[in-house]
Protein backbone atom coordinates (compact mmCIF):
# COMPACT_ATOMS: atom_id res chain seq x y z
CA UNK A 1 0.00 0.00 0.00
CA UNK A 2 1.43 3.28 -0.88
CA UNK A 3 0.96 6.67 1.66
CA UNK A 4 1.52 10.12 0.49
CA UNK A 5 3.59 12.35 3.28
CA UNK A 6 1.61 15.73 2.88
CA UNK A 7 3.75 18.82 3.76
CA UNK A 8 3.05 21.14 7.39
CA UNK A 9 3.33 19.46 11.01
CA UNK A 10 0.51 16.90 12.13
CA UNK A 11 -1.96 18.05 13.62
CA UNK A 12 -2.66 18.23 17.54
CA UNK A 13 -5.63 16.24 19.50
CA UNK A 14 -7.76 19.02 21.07
CA UNK A 15 -8.35 18.56 24.34
CA UNK A 16 -11.83 18.72 25.61
CA UNK A 17 -13.38 21.84 26.86
CA UNK A 18 -16.78 22.54 28.93
CA UNK A 19 -19.70 23.30 27.29
CA UNK A 20 -20.57 27.58 26.40
CA UNK A 21 -24.08 28.73 25.48
CA UNK A 22 -24.37 29.13 21.68
CA UNK A 23 -23.56 32.47 20.05
CA UNK A 24 -24.25 34.19 16.88
CA UNK A 25 -22.23 32.74 14.40
CA UNK A 26 -19.99 35.24 12.39
CA UNK A 27 -18.83 35.14 9.46
CA UNK A 28 -15.82 33.80 9.34
CA UNK A 29 -12.88 35.21 7.07
CA UNK A 30 -11.44 33.49 4.04
CA UNK A 31 -8.83 30.98 4.81
CA UNK A 32 -4.99 32.84 4.40
CA UNK A 33 -2.21 30.21 2.84
CA UNK A 34 0.32 29.09 5.53
CA UNK A 35 3.20 31.61 6.11
CA UNK A 36 6.59 30.46 4.69
CA UNK A 37 5.39 27.00 3.59
CA UNK A 38 7.76 24.86 1.91
CA UNK A 39 6.15 22.94 -1.25
CA UNK A 40 7.13 19.41 -0.57
CA UNK A 41 7.28 16.88 -3.09
CA UNK A 42 5.04 13.51 -2.42
CA UNK A 43 7.30 10.81 -0.97
CA UNK A 44 6.74 7.09 -0.57
CA UNK A 45 6.04 5.40 2.41
CA UNK A 46 5.87 1.85 1.47
CA UNK A 47 3.86 -0.57 3.33
CA UNK A 48 5.21 -4.38 3.27
CA UNK A 49 3.59 -5.38 0.02
CA UNK A 50 5.20 -2.97 -2.20
CA UNK A 51 7.16 -3.23 -4.80
CA UNK A 52 9.16 -0.47 -6.45
CA UNK A 53 10.00 -0.47 -9.99
CA UNK A 54 12.49 1.47 -11.16
CA UNK A 55 12.26 1.81 -15.09
CA UNK A 56 14.80 3.43 -17.73
CA UNK A 57 13.21 4.27 -21.22
CA UNK A 58 15.44 5.00 -24.24
CA UNK A 59 14.75 5.81 -28.00
CA UNK A 60 16.40 3.60 -30.43
CA UNK A 61 19.71 6.02 -30.22
CA UNK A 62 20.01 5.51 -27.01
CA UNK A 63 18.78 8.55 -25.45
CA UNK A 64 16.70 9.20 -22.54
CA UNK A 65 13.05 9.61 -23.16
CA UNK A 66 11.47 11.99 -20.58
CA UNK A 67 7.58 13.21 -20.92
CA UNK A 68 5.84 9.52 -20.36
CA UNK A 69 2.53 9.39 -18.40
CA UNK A 70 1.29 6.84 -15.79
CA UNK A 71 -1.34 5.53 -18.58
CA UNK A 72 2.17 4.82 -20.97
CA UNK A 73 2.92 2.10 -18.93
CA UNK A 74 1.56 -1.28 -18.30
CA UNK A 75 3.51 -3.73 -15.87
CA UNK A 76 2.98 -7.47 -15.39
CA UNK A 77 4.16 -9.62 -12.45
CA UNK A 78 4.37 -13.37 -13.79
CA UNK A 79 2.21 -12.69 -16.46
CA UNK A 80 -0.46 -11.33 -15.11
CA UNK A 81 -0.70 -7.45 -15.16
CA UNK A 82 -0.82 -5.51 -12.14
CA UNK A 83 -2.62 -2.01 -11.06
CA UNK A 84 0.55 0.62 -10.79
CA UNK A 85 -0.65 2.63 -7.64
CA UNK A 86 2.46 5.23 -7.92
CA UNK A 87 4.06 7.14 -10.27
CA UNK A 88 6.70 9.37 -10.82
CA UNK A 89 8.68 11.11 -13.32
CA UNK A 90 10.79 13.06 -10.75
CA UNK A 91 14.45 12.71 -9.99
CA UNK A 92 15.38 10.55 -6.80
CA UNK A 93 18.45 11.38 -5.02
CA UNK A 94 21.13 9.18 -5.24
CA UNK A 95 22.77 6.95 -3.09
CA UNK A 96 25.76 5.20 -4.32
CA UNK A 97 28.64 2.80 -3.86
CA UNK A 98 31.63 3.65 -6.47
CA UNK A 99 33.12 0.46 -6.33
CA UNK A 100 36.33 0.34 -8.48
CA UNK A 101 38.50 -2.47 -9.83
CA UNK A 102 41.95 -2.37 -8.43
CA UNK A 103 43.70 -5.45 -10.63
CA UNK A 104 43.52 -3.58 -13.93
CA UNK A 105 46.35 -3.70 -16.66
CA UNK A 106 48.96 -0.60 -16.63
CA UNK A 107 47.39 1.02 -19.31
CA UNK A 108 44.07 0.37 -17.88
CA UNK A 109 44.72 1.82 -14.54
CA UNK A 110 46.26 4.46 -16.18
CA UNK A 111 43.02 5.62 -18.13
CA UNK A 112 41.16 5.18 -15.03
CA UNK A 113 43.33 7.07 -12.36
CA UNK A 114 43.42 9.97 -14.98
CA UNK A 115 39.62 10.20 -15.08
CA UNK A 116 38.52 9.07 -10.76
CA UNK A 117 37.88 12.75 -10.35
CA UNK A 118 35.11 13.55 -13.32
CA UNK A 119 33.08 11.11 -10.87
CA UNK A 120 32.24 13.42 -8.69
CA UNK A 121 30.73 15.75 -10.98
CA UNK A 122 27.81 13.53 -11.80
CA UNK A 123 26.67 14.17 -7.91
CA UNK A 124 24.19 16.65 -6.33
CA UNK A 125 23.82 17.95 -3.43
CA UNK A 126 21.37 15.38 -2.44
CA UNK A 127 23.27 12.50 -3.19
CA UNK A 128 25.67 10.02 -1.39
CA UNK A 129 28.21 8.04 -2.15
CA UNK A 130 31.08 5.66 -0.80
CA UNK A 131 34.36 5.05 -2.81
CA UNK A 132 35.39 0.88 -2.48
CA UNK A 133 38.54 -0.68 -4.48
CA UNK A 134 38.67 -4.49 -5.03
CA UNK A 135 40.79 -6.95 -6.18
CA UNK A 136 40.59 -10.52 -3.60
CA UNK A 137 39.08 -8.04 -1.26
CA UNK A 138 36.90 -5.06 -1.34
CA UNK A 139 38.64 -2.47 0.60
CA UNK A 140 36.45 1.01 1.80
CA UNK A 141 38.36 4.44 1.05
CA UNK A 142 35.82 6.47 2.08
CA UNK A 143 32.39 5.53 3.96
CA UNK A 144 29.17 7.41 2.62
CA UNK A 145 29.42 11.11 2.41
CA UNK A 146 27.11 13.61 0.69
CA UNK A 147 29.74 15.95 0.93
CA UNK A 148 30.48 16.09 -3.05
CA UNK A 149 34.30 18.35 -2.27
CA UNK A 150 35.33 15.77 0.02
CA UNK A 151 34.17 12.74 -2.38
CA UNK A 152 36.47 15.04 -4.91
CA UNK A 153 39.13 14.66 -2.45
CA UNK A 154 38.91 10.87 -2.06
CA UNK A 155 39.10 10.62 -5.69
CA UNK A 156 42.09 12.90 -6.19
CA UNK A 157 43.83 11.40 -3.55
CA UNK A 158 43.20 7.65 -4.55
CA UNK A 159 45.87 5.90 -6.12
CA UNK A 160 44.88 2.64 -8.13
CA UNK A 161 47.48 -0.32 -6.92
CA UNK A 162 48.74 1.39 -4.04
CA UNK A 163 45.28 0.46 -1.73
CA UNK A 164 45.89 -3.12 -0.74
CA UNK A 165 42.83 -5.22 0.17
CA UNK A 166 43.55 -6.09 4.10
CA UNK A 167 39.72 -4.79 5.78
CA UNK A 168 38.70 -8.48 5.59
CA UNK A 169 41.26 -10.50 6.00
CA UNK A 170 42.92 -10.28 3.29
CA UNK A 171 46.82 -9.77 1.93
CA UNK A 172 48.82 -7.28 2.08
CA UNK A 173 51.63 -6.39 -0.80
CA UNK A 174 54.52 -8.23 -0.79
CA UNK A 175 56.53 -4.87 -1.52
CA UNK A 176 56.36 -2.08 0.52
CA UNK A 177 54.80 0.99 0.02
CA UNK A 178 55.41 4.59 1.96
CA UNK A 179 53.52 7.09 1.08
CA UNK A 180 51.87 5.79 -2.14
CA UNK A 181 55.87 4.60 -3.63
CA UNK A 182 56.74 1.50 -3.89
CA UNK A 183 60.40 0.85 -1.82
CA UNK A 184 63.38 -0.67 -3.22
CA UNK A 185 64.18 -4.46 -1.23
CA UNK A 186 67.21 -5.21 -3.26
CA UNK A 187 65.49 -7.46 -5.95
CA UNK A 188 64.09 -6.52 -9.51
CA UNK A 189 62.17 -2.57 -9.91
CA UNK A 190 58.38 -3.09 -9.21
CA UNK A 191 56.35 -3.61 -12.00
CA UNK A 192 52.53 -3.44 -13.04
CA UNK A 193 51.30 -6.80 -11.85
CA UNK A 194 49.79 -8.58 -14.75
CA UNK A 195 45.82 -9.11 -14.67
CA UNK A 196 44.99 -12.26 -12.59
CA UNK A 197 41.09 -13.13 -12.80
CA UNK A 198 41.66 -16.02 -10.40
CA UNK A 199 42.44 -13.87 -7.72
CA UNK A 200 40.23 -10.91 -8.51
CA UNK A 201 36.67 -11.68 -7.08
CA UNK A 202 33.83 -9.38 -8.75
CA UNK A 203 31.00 -11.48 -7.26
CA UNK A 204 32.39 -10.73 -3.57
CA UNK A 205 32.97 -6.71 -4.42
CA UNK A 206 29.14 -6.62 -5.56
CA UNK A 207 27.93 -8.22 -2.45
CA UNK A 208 30.23 -5.95 0.02
CA UNK A 209 28.91 -2.78 -2.22
CA UNK A 210 24.99 -4.36 -1.42
CA UNK A 211 25.54 -5.01 1.93
CA UNK A 212 26.42 -1.17 2.34
CA UNK A 213 23.56 0.32 0.64
CA UNK A 214 21.00 -2.37 2.09
CA UNK A 215 20.35 -0.07 5.05
CA UNK A 216 19.83 3.15 2.50
CA UNK A 217 16.24 4.33 2.23
CA UNK A 218 13.89 3.29 -0.24
CA UNK A 219 13.42 7.09 -1.44
CA UNK A 220 16.51 7.20 -2.53
CA UNK A 221 17.83 5.02 -6.14
CA UNK A 222 20.71 2.96 -4.69
CA UNK A 223 22.75 1.76 -7.39
CA UNK A 224 26.67 0.28 -7.79
CA UNK A 225 28.84 2.30 -9.70
CA UNK A 226 30.96 -0.35 -10.98
CA UNK A 227 34.46 0.36 -13.12
CA UNK A 228 35.92 -2.83 -13.92
CA UNK A 229 37.79 -4.93 -16.84
CA UNK A 230 34.57 -7.73 -16.19
CA UNK A 231 37.70 -10.42 -14.71
CA UNK A 232 36.35 -12.44 -12.14
CA UNK A 233 37.56 -15.52 -10.19
CA UNK A 234 36.12 -18.55 -9.53
CA UNK A 235 36.32 -18.73 -5.94
CA UNK A 236 34.37 -15.77 -4.95
CA UNK A 237 32.67 -16.48 -1.19
CA UNK A 238 29.48 -15.12 -2.01
CA UNK A 239 28.42 -16.71 -6.32
CA UNK A 240 26.39 -15.06 -8.56
CA UNK A 241 22.77 -16.01 -7.48
CA UNK A 242 23.49 -14.99 -3.38
CA UNK A 243 24.65 -11.51 -4.51
CA UNK A 244 22.21 -10.85 -7.12
CA UNK A 245 19.13 -12.24 -4.65
CA UNK A 246 20.85 -10.05 -2.10
CA UNK A 247 21.00 -6.61 -4.34
CA UNK A 248 17.36 -7.66 -5.50
CA UNK A 249 15.70 -7.70 -2.02
CA UNK A 250 17.98 -4.46 -1.29
CA UNK A 251 16.51 -2.31 -4.30
CA UNK A 252 19.91 -1.98 -5.48
CA UNK A 253 20.67 -1.81 -9.23
CA UNK A 254 24.35 -2.13 -11.00
CA UNK A 255 25.89 0.40 -13.45
CA UNK A 256 28.88 -1.02 -14.97
CA UNK A 257 31.69 0.85 -17.00
CA UNK A 258 33.76 -1.27 -18.59
CA UNK A 259 37.17 -0.23 -19.30
CA UNK A 260 39.78 -1.17 -22.05
CA UNK A 261 38.78 -4.28 -24.45
CA UNK A 262 36.70 -6.26 -22.07
CA UNK A 263 33.75 -6.61 -24.53
CA UNK A 264 35.98 -7.54 -27.26
CA UNK A 265 37.67 -10.45 -25.04
CA UNK A 266 34.04 -11.13 -24.26
CA UNK A 267 34.41 -11.04 -20.20
CA UNK A 268 31.86 -8.89 -20.00
CA UNK A 269 28.49 -11.50 -19.57
CA UNK A 270 28.58 -11.19 -15.97
CA UNK A 271 28.66 -6.86 -15.90
CA UNK A 272 25.68 -6.89 -18.43
CA UNK A 273 23.76 -9.96 -16.13
CA UNK A 274 23.79 -7.79 -13.47
CA UNK A 275 22.85 -4.40 -15.12
CA UNK A 276 19.79 -6.73 -16.48
CA UNK A 277 18.41 -8.35 -13.97
CA UNK A 278 18.96 -5.05 -11.05
CA UNK A 279 17.20 -2.68 -13.97
CA UNK A 280 21.04 -1.27 -14.67
CA UNK A 281 23.46 -0.76 -17.67
CA UNK A 282 26.40 -1.26 -19.02
CA UNK A 283 28.87 1.31 -21.06
CA UNK A 284 31.90 0.42 -22.88
CA UNK A 285 35.38 3.01 -22.42
CA UNK A 286 38.33 1.72 -24.28
CA UNK A 287 39.67 6.03 -23.59
CA UNK A 288 40.30 8.32 -21.00
CA UNK A 289 37.93 10.46 -22.25
CA UNK A 290 35.33 8.28 -23.13
CA UNK A 291 35.30 7.43 -19.39
CA UNK A 292 34.79 10.76 -18.19
CA UNK A 293 31.71 11.24 -20.50
CA UNK A 294 30.55 7.76 -19.42
CA UNK A 295 30.24 8.82 -15.82
CA UNK A 296 28.02 11.61 -15.99
CA UNK A 297 25.80 9.55 -17.88
CA UNK A 298 25.10 6.71 -15.68
CA UNK A 299 24.42 8.89 -13.14
CA UNK A 300 21.99 10.99 -15.04
CA UNK A 301 20.69 7.72 -16.18
CA UNK A 302 20.01 6.25 -12.55
CA UNK A 303 18.91 9.77 -10.99
CA UNK A 304 16.23 10.30 -14.01
CA UNK A 305 14.79 6.79 -14.53
CA UNK A 306 10.34 6.59 -13.86
CA UNK A 307 8.89 5.26 -10.70
CA UNK A 308 6.46 2.76 -10.16
CA UNK A 309 4.90 0.85 -7.66
CA UNK A 310 2.36 -2.08 -7.48
CA UNK A 311 1.05 -4.28 -4.35
CA UNK A 312 1.03 -7.93 -6.75
CA UNK A 313 -2.85 -9.13 -6.52
CA UNK A 314 -3.79 -12.44 -8.06
CA UNK A 315 -0.32 -14.17 -7.89
CA UNK A 316 1.13 -17.45 -6.61
CA UNK A 317 2.14 -16.37 -3.21
CA UNK A 318 3.55 -19.63 -1.91
CA UNK A 319 6.56 -18.61 -5.01
CA UNK A 320 9.81 -16.76 -3.34
CA UNK A 321 10.71 -15.19 -6.57
CA UNK A 322 8.55 -13.57 -8.86
CA UNK A 323 9.37 -11.90 -12.87
CA UNK A 324 8.56 -8.36 -13.65
CA UNK A 325 8.19 -7.09 -16.95
CA UNK A 326 7.70 -3.54 -17.74
CA UNK A 327 6.15 -2.38 -21.03
CA UNK A 328 5.42 0.53 -22.80
CA UNK A 329 2.59 1.59 -25.47
CA UNK A 330 4.68 3.64 -27.35
CA UNK A 331 6.37 2.12 -30.37
CA UNK A 332 10.26 2.20 -30.79
CA UNK A 333 11.25 2.55 -27.61
CA UNK A 334 13.90 0.11 -25.23
CA UNK A 335 12.49 -0.23 -21.21
CA UNK A 336 15.06 -1.34 -18.40
CA UNK A 337 13.66 -2.16 -15.19
CA UNK A 338 14.33 -4.95 -12.80
CA UNK A 339 13.36 -8.52 -13.92
CA UNK A 340 12.04 -9.70 -10.54
CA UNK A 341 11.87 -9.75 -6.96
CA UNK A 342 11.62 -12.09 -3.88
CA UNK A 343 8.19 -12.71 -2.02
CA UNK A 344 10.09 -13.25 1.33
CA UNK A 345 11.73 -9.76 0.89
CA UNK A 346 8.33 -7.94 -0.11
CA UNK A 347 6.40 -9.39 3.03
CA UNK A 348 9.27 -7.88 5.31
CA UNK A 349 9.30 -4.79 4.02
CA UNK A 350 12.02 -1.82 3.79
Amino acid sequence: MIFFAAAGSPQEPQSQQPQQPAQPQQPSAPAQPARNAQQRPPRIISRSDTVIVPVTVKDRQGQLVAGLQRDDFRILDDNVEQKIQFFSADPFPLSAVVLIDNNLSQKQAQQVQKSLEAIAGGFGPSDEAAIVVYDQFPETVSDFSFNNDAIFTSLKRLELGSHFPGGFGGPVSSTPVINGQAQPTGGPPPTAAPINSETKDLDDAVWAAGQMLKSRGRDRRKIIFLITDGNNSRHNAHPFKETLQLLLISDVSVYSVSVGHAFLQKETPRLEHYAKSTGGDVYFASKQRDLERLYSAVTEEARNQYTLTFSPEDVDRKKDYHTIEVRVRRPDLDVSAREGYYQGAVLVGP
